[in-house]
């Protein structure tokens, strides 16, 4: 064992990992997905999950403007979403438009639920707290949604 820096021994043990999509809306209702590797679930009654976004993203500001996210964990076939949600800003972009991935609106906040995920969790923002240049949002989960025969995507499968 030798001393290092942070990033240097986090890229040895951050895979496999889990990645999923958060869904958002904007001040004036556009949708928007991100690609998240942040969050964990925070409490078991009432359940809730915690993403965390960068204060530069778009994501960032449609959380301050619409307290609702849908936390979605994608199949292995969903890779193009996962790969256009990670690289591409909702600003430029309506993410949704640029694939034929199915989707419905959720109950809560009509917010999209991505029909090939794994499982998806819609969120109503309860707390928030600065970390850095992130901030870690804290969602009850409202309405749950599985997909019994699909598999969760995995880091390891890009």
């Amino acid at each position: 064992m030798q001393r290092t820096d942070f990033n240097h021994a986090y890229s040895l043990v951050k895979h496999p990992s889990k990645v999923t999509i958060a869904a958002v809306r904007d001040s004036k209702g556009k949708n928007n997905l991100i690609t998240l590797e942040w969050f964990m679930k925070t409490s078991i009654v009432p359940p809730m999950l915690a993403i965390s976004i960068g204060h530069t993203r778009y994501s960032y500001e449609c959380l301050q403007a619409e307290r609702y996210f849908n936390l979605c964990f994608p199949s292995p076939e969903m890779i193009e979403l996962i790969r256009l949600s990670g690289s591409q800003s909702g600003r430029d972009i309506d993410k949704l438009a640029h694939t034929e991935e199915p989707w419905f609106e959720g109950r809560l906040a009509k917010l999209p639920v991505l029909k090939n995920a794994a499982a998806c969790f819609e969120c109503q923002v309860v707390s928030q707290v600065k970390s850095g240049d992130h901030t870690i949002y804290v969602g009850e989960v409202k309405h749950s949604w599985s997909n019994e025969n699909k598999n969760v995507f995995l880091s390891v499968d890009l």
